[in-house]
């Protein structure tokens, strides 16, 4: 499974030097496939491809671009089970979550993005001009490990769909989706240098395409850490950057919910792709007169987690995609028992079945104050912190109360009493009693989650510019 070239300009090609990077199965331990490191020379051989490429496929017509869309959509679908098990492989999720969520996901960006694109209008008349959207020009994405193909989708699709042309560095955890991804689109017949990857680690290749002259706009989905370094880098050119960073994400469930069914939903939601998940609902606030009876109701669907082999279809979660992340999810757990924190579910260390993989007991804090690390910071693990609250005003507080503001949850039997507590939530997307997930509404973060939105016609515009034209009588 070794995938050693990079596309640039329309062909898998060498890179410039040779340096090679194991790519870890986190439920063996063992290196399955290598990949190539790349380096700033890389990105410029793809940055020149992509500038030489905008020229003329930024003035392709709505019609072809549907045409290269609809296309990349249907090699999708054709190799979904592959694209599926590779994610399964590279990073832990359950084939089923793969083959569900994690791809299926990933093509509805690509169904969405034509979707926008139809109808779009790109030219308006607004008094006595005209307002009209234009492709920002070479886009560089840096995607993470967490949802491999889906973030890259997020990104690829609306550019296309605008008329930009891609520099993608995937994350090198997680990599060899991408690449098949790849395929699909050099199968799709665009144009040489429209789409281009390298790959690479964030020092080398991320930095690399966040500081780089010729890229006009950069995307980037990762830690807020990350996200900052990318954003200073970008500064002094002064190109667009678009972010999707981290969450800590409050389940406010209200007295009149059922109880039972918030707090088992809230649960599953939590560990969704194994906690790695920046939007989960990691603090569950619940009324203080109930936490026993919570405690209980988490307890028990914390239980109900089948931790296995990814590659097995019976498997609800996998491990975590690493030994780096299997520490630092240790280190937080280790600190919410430190600090007092309830342990009402699972806890540290490997679970006793296994005696090799990054795996981690599904783990549920109650008692936790928001003080503490595990309520201030993102862990990206199956940990659960629950909250207790006396009244609407302070939960609606301790909710506020984080640096994050990518989403929020709301549980109420009164649909008008959750509603008017979502509004007053500081974050970009909110959930009112499980509702699903809708692709048409746009996905993104307040505060230090970020300063994007994906999806739908507001992660069309993240790729437009706007220009103004005065004086014209057509």
């Amino acid at each position: 499974m070794d995938r050693l070239k990079f596309y640039i300009d329309g062909a898998w090609v060498d890179p410039v030097a040779s340096s090679t990077l194991g790519v870890l199965n986190p439920a063996t331990e063992e290196v399955f496939a290598r990949v190539s490191l790349g380096s700033a020379q890389d990105v410029d051989r793809a940055v020149g491809a992509a500038r030489r490429a905008f020229a003329t496929y930024s003035e392709t017509s709505v019609e072809e671009r549907l045409g290269y869309l609809g296309r990349i959509t249907e090699g999708f679908r054709a190799r979904l089970p592959e694209l599926a098990r590779a994610m399964t492989l590279e990073m832990g999720a359950p084939i089923t979550f793969s083959t569900e969520r994690q791809a299926t996901v990933a093509l509805f960006h690509f169904e969405e993005a034509a979707r926008v694109l139809a109808r779009y209008p790109f030219e308006e008349r607004m008094g006595e001009g005209i307002i009209r959207r234009e492709p920002i020009g070479v886009c560089g994405l840096i995607t993470p490990w967490n949802w491999p193909l889906n973030q890259v989708a997020s990104k690829v699709a609306p550019a296309l769909a605008t008329g930009c042309t891609v520099v993608l560095k995937p994350s090198e955890i997680a990599p060899l989706s991408a690449m098949l991804f790849a395929e699909i689109v050099h199968e799709a017949g665009l144009p040489p240098g429209v789409f281009n990857l390298v790959n690479g680690d964030g020092p080398t290749v991320g930095e690399a395409v966040a500081a780089h002259a010729g890229i006009d706009m950069v995307s980037f989905t990762g830690s807020t850490a990350a996200g900052v370094r990318v954003a200073k880098l970008a500064a002094d050119t002064v190109k667009r950057v678009a972010q999707e960073l981290g969450g800590k994400s409050a389940n406010i469930i209200l007295d009149d919910a059922d109880l039972r069914a918030a707090v088992t939903q809230g649960v599953h939601a939590c560990y969704t792709n194994g906690g790695q998940n920046c939007q989960s609902p990691t603090r569950m606030l619940v009324p203080r007169a109930r936490r026993e009876a919570a405690f209980e109701v988490a307890r028990e669907a914390a239980g109900a987690i089948r931790l296995g082999d990814p590659l097995d279809p019976a498997t609800t979660m996998g491990p975590v995609v690493s030994h780096a992340q299997f520490e630092k999810v240790q280190a937080f757990i280790n600190s919410g028992i430190e600090e007092g924190a309830r342990l009402v579910a699972g806890g540290p260390g490997r679970p006793a079945e296994f005696n090799h993989g990054y795996y981690v007991r599904p783990t549920v804090f109650g008692d936790v104050t928001p003080d503490m690390r595990i309520a201030q910071e993102e862990i990206f693990g199956p940990v659960l912190s629950i909250m207790s609250y006396d009244t609407e005003e302070e939960a609606i507080g301790i909710a506020n109360d984080t640096p994050f503001g990518l989403a929020g949850f709301v549980q109420s039997g009164d649909p008008g009493r959750a509603r008017a507590i979502a509004n007053r939530i500081r974050a970009g997307r909110v959930y009112i009693n499980g509702a699903p997930f809708d692709r048409s509404l746009p996905f993104g973060g307040y505060k230090q989650s970020g300063n994007g939105r994906e999806f739908g016609a507001f992660g069309l515009e993240e790729y437009l510019e706007v220009k103004a034209i005065l004086g014209s009588q057509g």
